[in-house]
């Protein structure tokens, strides 16, 4: 008697409202300054405004065909991305066999000036690589599978080590060479895994954390067994 009055107890403290909404510590963190993409001050400008470009459309701030506005590209933000157990991120929608149907979000993005996207005089798009590093070493450091399939070691990616510098290019034309080169992030977790990206108008934080478990209602508790 004694021991299941106990577990109903537990039952009910975990399915309190006040330990559902416990923040969970994230499994990995990292910070990254906007200011320091690029030696060249005009570059690193245009390095910039693309990765903001790239998640204001990843958090729907941004739609395909719509007139950008900058300042409220450039404006601080949070935004958090979860993924459930076996889900898959991909960076952009040409994807590897091996993924089809499996990805649940990407940036909604293709990185190409009918989106905005700025060019620095060699490639427009040109930055979105440096998300796509920052997410592979926050989420390599939160234990989340990753496949990276080309690496970015033909230019160097500031404050990123060259093994973790990620390579994406999107062709509409070029399924298969988009798809090489992309980033997918799987939840080999299981449990709820989110990535929180924090922008406070100089640097982009991200955060990678787990929920808090998933919680019988307590009537469960309450129920005959057998």
């Amino acid at each position: 008697m004694h021991t299941l009055m106990a577990g109903v107890i537990s039952l009910f403290l975990l399915a309190s409202p006040g330990s559902a909404h416990m923040p969970a510590a994230p499994l990995a963190s990292v910070t990254y300054s906007m200011a320091d993409r690029y030696g060249n001050t005009f570059v690193n400008d245009v390095f910039s405004d693309n990765i903001l470009l790239t998640l204001a459309y990843m958090r729907g701030a941004v739609h395909e065909g719509e007139r950008v506005v900058w300042g409220a590209v450039r404006a601080p933000f949070t935004y958090t991305l979860t993924l459930k157990p076996g889900q898959t991120f991909a960076f952009h929608d040409r994807l590897l066999p091996d993924f089809q149907g499996k990805v649940v979000a990407t940036t909604n993005a293709h990185f190409d000036s009918s989106e905005g996207f700025r060019s620095d005089g060699y490639l427009v798009g040109d930055g979105v690589c440096h998300l796509a590093s920052f997410m592979n070493v926050v989420g390599k450091e939160a234990g989340l599978s990753i496949v990276a399939p080309t690496p970015h070691n033909f230019a160097k990616i500031n404050d990123v080590a060259k093994k973790d510098g990620v390579a994406i290019y999107y062709d509409p034309l070029a399924a298969g060479s988009s798809a090489l080169q992309n980033l997918y992030i799987t939840n080999n977790k299981d449990k709820n895994v989110s990535f929180t990206f924090s922008y406070d108008g100089h640097a982009l934080s991200i955060a990678v954390s787990e929920s808090a478990p998933v919680l019988l209602p307590l009537q469960a508790a309450l129920s005959p067994l057998g």
